[in-house]
């Protein structure tokens, strides 16, 4: 029998504020949506935009660092698989396909967006602003800063090539 290939990997903005939760066995899980942007042409030639939402789902230490450092309106890329769940709500069966998040890429630094609340804008010293992704999948042993060093010129003699 062949196998089968479940990998998604999806860029968007965050629609809501992640929301951090625990299970009754003590490990955490964090919720979030993205909105994914596209753009396409209509039967007249001309260009529509059109925006699809996607539920997000981050188990244990990955699902903590979302929750801390992303919030509404951030960018980021995620990377994982379609998972479907169904249950009974009121007697009426239900079901929902989401994203179970293996990694996740913050996108924009600290300060890029307006939307980011200023109370979580100054987190720590630790999270400095940074136009440069920072890891958060389960691979990263922990969070890297990266200092933007782009007021200073470059000098050319200082390339090696």
């Amino acid at each position: 029998m062949a196998r089968s290939l479940n990998q998604v990997t999806l860029m968007g903005n965050l629609t809501r504020d992640p929301e951090l939760r625990q299970t009754p066995s003590g490990q955490n899980v964090c919720s979030f949506s993205l909105a994914l942007n596209r753009s396409y042409r209509d039967a007249n030639g001309e260009w529509q935009e059109a925006t699809d939402y996607v539920d997000i789902v981050a188990w244990g230490p990955l699902g903590e660092r979302v929750s801390q450092y992303l919030n509404k309106g951030r960018r980021c890329l995620v990377q994982g698989r379609l998972q479907s769940r169904s249950w009974e709500q009121d007697g009426q069966k239900r079901s929902k396909v989401e994203v179970l998040a293996n990694d996740v890429t913050f996108l924009d630094g600290r300060g890029d967006n307006a939307g980011a609340s200023s109370s979580n804008e100054s987190a720590s010293e630790e999270t400095a602003t940074t136009d440069k992704p920072v890891k958060a999948g389960k691979n990263s042993t922990k969070d890297v800063v990266i200092e933007d060093v782009s007021d200073e010129p470059i000098n050319l003699d200082d390339i090696p090539f």
